[in-house]
């Protein structure tokens, strides 16, 4: 589903933070730069220019890369750059888990031509590197993750960008932003989506003034279904989701414990009776490899003493938001909270 959880259980014993910087020098851009080459999001309209000299940047681990022009034929890994990537106009050569991307992320539509080089975990490297990308961009736990040390063996640069940081997750989401578009010269068109992605933010905070829901408390969730038990992970402070509905107006009212970079916590059916009269969100994008969990959260008598359900203030987001994503998801997700907050 969602995040890989092995991976999250160790972030949580991580101290991370975010350290992307860089400089990209610009030059007038070639006739064919100044068009878009990919489906993303307003990207047939776009007239940004990409810059054309060299490239100079540090990634979120403090590793240097060096390419002597912006990358134009990048491979990523993972689901929320694959979706940068395409809000920046341009169009991967590989990816990992295509197919999981199109159900977990529709914030930009991935071209069906892209070749799938395997899981997010184990992506096949031969595949990958047949596909002759000039940079691989890959999210990281730690400066030594292996998936880097594997990748540098073939003599292609890789962008290391970190997944995300509790301490600030929205400035942590718009950092990987700015970081690939920097190794790809498209920070004029990123200037454009975070300008959008602003609006959109802004004209939320508008939306749902004065609306009833508004100062209300609640609990974001995902969850999964193992052996019939059914686990919850609820979206606490400094999740991305979270920070968006406390910055719409919203109170998370999960004050469990949570790991130090996604703001995630966990917990069972019980656990969430204790979060009072918070109403309940959740994500609402069918596990292709579970059955609903909650509907099997349903056939727990504990589940319908909690207040949100038994008043139905229980609401699924739309399917497809991707809650680890990037500035196009954070605008769907913003939609979804004023749609459930105006209602």
């Amino acid at each position: 589903m969602n995040k890989p959880l092995a991976a999250l259980a160790t972030l949580g014993a991580l101290t991370l933070a975010l350290t992307a910087c860089g400089t990209t020098s610009s030059a007038e851009p070639k006739p064919d730069q100044t068009t878009s080459s990919a489906s993303g999001v307003g990207c047939a309209d776009d007239t940004t220019k990409t810059s054309t000299g060299a490239v100079e940047l540090t990634d979120a681990f403090g590793r240097s890369v060096t390419l002597d022009e912006p990358a134009a034929k990048v491979a990523v890994l993972e689901w929320q750059q694959i979706e940068d990537v395409l809000s920046l106009c341009l169009t991967p050569v590989a990816v990992a888990d295509a197919e999981g991307y199109r159900t977990w992320d529709t914030a930009e539509e991935l071209p069906d031509d892209v070749k799938d080089v395997g899981t997010r975990q184990e992506p096949n490297l031969d595949a990958l590197f047949a596909t002759e990308p000039d940079l691989v961009i890959v999210e990281a736990y730690t400066r030594d993750d292996a998936i880097i040390g594997q990748l540098e063996k073939y003599g292609v640069p890789v962008l290391a960008t970190l997944g995300a940081d509790a301490k600030d997750p929205i400035a942590q989401m718009l950092g990987t932003f700015d970081l690939i578009a920097e190794a790809t010269g498209r920070t004029e068109r990123a200037d454009v989506v975070k300008d959008e992605f602003e609006q959109k933010l802004d004209a939320g905070k508008e939306a749902v003034a004065g609306a009833s829901l508004q100062d209300a408390p609640f609990v974001f969730f995902d969850g999964w279904v193992d052996g019939g038990n059914v686990s919850l992970r609820p979206f606490g402070q400094g999740s991305l989701i979270g920070e968006l509905g406390e910055e719409l107006g919203l109170k998370n009212a999960w004050t469990g414990e949570v790991d130090a970079a996604y703001g995630l916590g966990s917990t069972d059916i019980e656990g969430m009776t204790t979060i009072g009269d918070a109403m309940l969100l959740y994500t609402g994008t069918p596990d292709p490899d579970s059955e609903s969990f909650v509907t099997a959260a349903e056939k727990n008598p504990a589940w319908a003493s909690i207040p949100a359900v038994k008043e139905d203030r229980i609401h699924a987001f739309p399917a497809g938001i991707w809650t680890f994503g990037g500035p196009r998801s954070a605008e769907q997700i913003i939609d979804a909270y004023v749609d459930v907050i105006t209602k």
